[in-house]
């Protein structure tokens, strides 16, 4: 497989809601926006990738997915996402696999992963000799 592309999509109860927390709370820029006009879907980028919230989910979630997301620092973050208003389901800990993490959720319960990596982690060290 050659993936030239990916993205996360995701289908809420209530996309607008989910839109503004994407955009509004967690701070997100918008890649495109398509669609209707009185219901349009948009693409945020995140980081390297995207996240695509359109449409509407067709009842309750079974096994959600998560969104894990890198930031410089997890702890300013935390204070930032606590001032917007998200709910924020485990503050800003130190892993035993040695990243920093804080779990957040969107309106429809989806599980966001904050995460830090320390300098001293092995994800910062280049493995080529």
């Amino acid at each position: 497989m050659d993936v030239l592309s990916s993205r996360i999509l995701l289908r809420p109860a209530d996309a607008a809601r989910t839109q503004r927390f994407y955009r509004d709370v967690l701070g997100l820029a918008v890649y495109r926006e398509f669609g209707p006009a009185d219901s349009p879907g948009l693409v945020f980028f995140l980081g390297p990738g995207f996240l695509e919230v359109s449409g509407h989910g067709t009842g309750e979630t079974g096994s959600s997915p998560m969104i894990w997301l890198q930031v410089r620092d997890v702890r300013a973050e935390h204070v930032r996402l606590a001032a917007a208003g998200a709910r924020v389901t485990r503050e800003p800990k130190l892993e035993p696999w040695g990243l920093v993490e804080m779990w957040t959720e969107d309106p429809d319960g989806v599980r966001i992963v904050i995460v830090e990596v320390p300098d001293d982690h092995p994800m910062r060290r280049d493995p080529r000799s």
